[in-house]
């Protein structure tokens, strides 16, 4: 059996908006399998060609079906694609290349095509390579995984945490398999994360609920929504997010941090890490570790005692 791949450079928000429509289901485009995948990581996500969306066809598309494709990219308006005939393979299997099984301090992170580790003692976590947002494959992830798991051996006490800008819920289930008693806390500004994050859990057997022990979801943007406040304060906050958002929420996060709590941040490159540390100085933060991955950067910043507001 043929298989035929056509590339689309794309944004951000094009790239999850078709990944998670059903339109690309339907008839004229000749039912393919559609995955995104980051191409630029210095580039704005908001920028065309900071992402791509790869479409797998079990037959050669015609040029109505590559025009249908393109029409749900606005910002590849005009751009002349063709198809690229692959080897002989599986081309489900090809339309997973480059999402290989990562490690991350405890955590192996897997799509359903791949087993989970065997060791004893390492945790995996299964998530769709259709939802490429926050998948642990890029150094952003995989350090916030390992600046947490390196926190638990450290013996740091967590009972309250959330996750802005969650995505597929990744780092949200990592903490509350870390810290299983703590009331757990995700937000995404996304809402096509709401169902993202549902099937997440149940994939991967995370309760979701308001209890202590299990992960509460909510569609916010930032944290200006009641409920997140109403849960609040925290002791941890994960937000892997960019630069410029971290640097516009340092108050919002400062205010929902418990004193001594802790913020893990990341989606930010090694040369803003200043920028976005002298923010949170402001708010009362000091830097308490740095992990750098590549260019990308992660940081731990603890809150002074006694300070709250």
């Amino acid at each position: 059996m043929d298989s035929w791949k056509v590339t689309i450079p794309c944004t951000l928000v094009e790239a999850r908006r078709i990944t998670e429509s059903d339109d690309t289901d339907s008839a004229p485009l000749g039912s393919p399998t559609i995955v995104a995948s980051e191409v630029n990581a210095y580039a704005d996500p908001a920028l065309p060609g900071s992402w791509a969306i790869h479409a797998y066809f079990e037959s050669k598309p015609d040029a109505r079906r590559i025009r249908r494709l393109r029409d749900l990219v606005p910002s590849a308006d005009g751009m002349k694609l063709k198809a690229e005939k692959l080897p002989d393979s599986d081309w489900v299997t090809m339309s997973q290349a480059g999402l290989e099984p990562i490690r991350a301090g405890r955590f192996h992170v897997h799509t359903p095509e791949m087993p989970p580790a065997p060791e004893h003692g390492i945790k995996s976590f299964k998530i769709p390579a259709s939802l490429a947002f926050g998948t642990g494959h890029h150094n952003t992830t995989r350090g916030c995984l390992m600046m947490l798991d390196a926190m638990k051996r450290r013996g740091h006490i967590v009972r309250s945490h959330i996750d802005i800008g969650t995505g597929t819920g990744l780092l949200a289930f990592a903490a509350l398999h870390l810290w299983p008693r703590s009331y757990a806390t995700a937000s995404d500004i996304d809402p096509v994360c709401g169902p993202a994050v549902a099937d997440n859990a149940l994939s991967n057997a995370v309760r979701l609920g308001p209890r202590a022990g299990e992960l509460a979801m909510f569609i916010a943007e930032g944290l200006n929504d009641t409920d997140l406040h109403a849960r609040a304060p925290y002791d941890l906050v994960i937000a892997n997010i960019l630069a410029g958002p971290l640097i516009d929420l340092a108050p919002d996060i400062s205010a929902v941090t418990l004193p001594s709590g802790q913020a893990v941040l990341s989606g930010l490159l090694g040369t803003q890490a200043d920028a976005v540390a002298r923010a949170y100085r402001r708010q009362g933060f000091r830097l308490a570790e740095r992990l750098d991955l590549g260019d990308w950067t992660v940081l731990r910043l603890r809150k002074r005692p006694g300070l709250w507001r």
